[in-house]
């Protein structure tokens, strides 16, 4: 590398903007998902447990009008530099959970150029498990719409499960995208998986 590359690559890490406020999610929230402003395990969690699964998740952040604001400069504008403003708000991780990021579909990696997920937790030693098949965007359906959507991953081949896993996800809204994947995993023999996200 030139000694004029290097000086321009660390102007653009030096004048990376990172002047985000996020808000933080505080008590009281749902003890299984994060929901704010919830004092006791709320309907959605309740809804998941009697169709069988039981919601252990945990969420950084609100996802409000500022969050949304960073996502659309993100991921949808593509500007890949803003994942270290993710990066440096990640907290400590459990301890002997292996880090498994929710991966993008074929057409979305390629439309975008990287996954979102995957961008912030660079550094970090993560598992790959799971391929996902063309969805339409979450973003574009209502709410029933995406509770009804059918499950898109599937096991990659030749892989070794670990016993713990932590899928990581950049925001928590109906939650039906990560437990289609912690379904999949569970079917496949990983007994103890735990959820978490940027936002909720």
């Amino acid at each position: 590398m030139r000694f004029e590359d290097f000086f321009l690559l660390r102007k653009t890490e030096n004048f990376l903007q990172d002047d985000y406020n996020f808000t933080a999610i505080a008590d009281p929230h749902c003890p299984r998902c994060y929901k704010p402003y919830q004092k006791e395990i709320c309907e959605d969690c309740k809804a998941w447990e009697e169709s069988g699964i039981l919601v252990d998740h945990q969420a950084l952040y609100h996802y409000d009008d500022e969050m949304k604001d960073f996502f659309r400069r993100y991921k949808f504008l593509g500007d890949y530099q803003l994942a270290k403003v993710v990066a440096r708000r990640l907290p400590s991780f459990p301890k002997g959970y292996q880090l498994f990021p929710i991966p993008l579909s074929p057409h979305s990696y390629q439309e975008r150029g990287f996954n979102q997920v995957t961008a912030f937790l660079k550094g970090q030693a993560v598992v790959e498990l799971l391929e996902k098949s063309e969805t339409p965007k979450q973003s574009s359906l209502s709410r029933t719409d995406r509770l009804a959507s059918p499950n898109p991953f599937r096991l990659k081949s030749d892989i070794k499960l670990p016993d713990k896993l932590l899928l990581v996800d950049d925001v928590y809204t109906t939650g039906r995208t990560l437990q289609h994947a912690v379904q999949t995993l569970k079917k496949a023999g990983v007994p103890c998986i735990k959820t978490f996200s940027i936002a909720r």
